[in-house]
């Protein structure tokens, strides 16, 4: 991994969970970090530890819903670094509810941080991922593959992430941009407990238990070696790859499963519409 020497890596959504973990991964190898997040409090800390241990590295507080907010990252990364290796576009947000229920607030603020931050700031560092035939990542999910009941905003900011980022790799494709796809399935972080109800709020707890998913270093590190490797798409953990491998032969069959796997959570809205059809 030694190719990663002093490369320059934005990570968006760096605060907390798979952004902060690959921070830390891509600081490891010797790179140079771009901090990226709504907090600026988390990530001066987190800026803090990587500058003892000797990485370069700067803080940007950024909303990436905020086209502006994604034009002064790249700006300031340039002035900084004077160049962009890796994008890695990880900042997203969740929800839990019925579309029948939710606020269509909610599916616009899905799509303006999930889609669009990875639209904007792909767009404000492309020049420079080119200069350098660097890196473009999307964090997708699962259910930008399939469609997860009580989750309609983010399965379509996922899907939407997924097929802006696969025709930009085939625009690119004999110019030596690499774009990679990355579903990394359930993965253990804070997404679900910041994840929106139907009105907008918080739900402030997960449905679901997190000791038995993915850790976020364990995705981090796949993230790097997909990186060093080029790779086109990586779906990790044995219920993300058979559920899309099964949805190519049997989406019939995937469809109950995964209604029925949504359907246990606790308080899932799913159980609700079971008894008041």
């Amino acid at each position: 991994m030694n190719s990663h020497k002093d490369k320059i890596v934005i990570i968006t959504g760096a605060s907390s969970g798979i952004g902060l973990a690959c921070a830390k991964a891509f600081a490891a190898k010797c790179c140079k970090i771009v901090l990226a997040a709504r907090s600026i409090d988390k990530l001066k800390k987190t800026e803090a530890e990587l500058l003892a241990a000797g990485v370069e590295v700067l803080a940007v507080q950024t909303d990436v819903s905020q086209e502006a907010d994604c034009k002064a990252l790249v700006e300031k990364t340039i002035v900084r670094f004077g160049g962009i290796d890796v994008l890695v576009n990880n900042a997203g947000v969740s929800m839990r509810a019925l579309f029948q229920d939710i606020d269509l607030n909610v599916m616009k603020r899905l799509m303006d941080v999930n889609f669009w931050g990875t639209v904007y700031c792909t767009k404000y560092a492309l020049p420079y991922l080119l200069e350098r035939k660097g890196s473009v990542v999307g964090i997708t999910s699962i259910s930008g593959f399939k469609g997860l009941p009580a989750r309609t905003g983010y399965s379509a900011s996922k899907f939407a992430m997924f097929g802006f980022l696969e025709t930009l790799r085939i625009e690119h494709l004999y110019n030596g941009l690499h774009v990679m796809i990355m579903a990394p399935g359930f993965t253990s972080s804070n997404i679900r407990k910041a994840a929106l109800t139907a009105d907008g709020s918080t739900q402030n707890e997960t449905p679901r238990n997190e000791d038995k998913m993915m850790s976020a270093e364990k995705v981090a590190a796949c993230l790097i070696k997909g990186v060093c490797k080029r790779k086109y798409q990586m779906v990790l953990t044995p219920l993300g790859k058979a559920t899309v491998w099964i949805n190519k032969f049997f989406p019939r069959f995937v469809d109950r499963m995964s209604y029925k796997e949504m359907a246990i959570e606790p308080n899932s809205p799913l159980k609700r519409k079971r008894r008041h059809p």
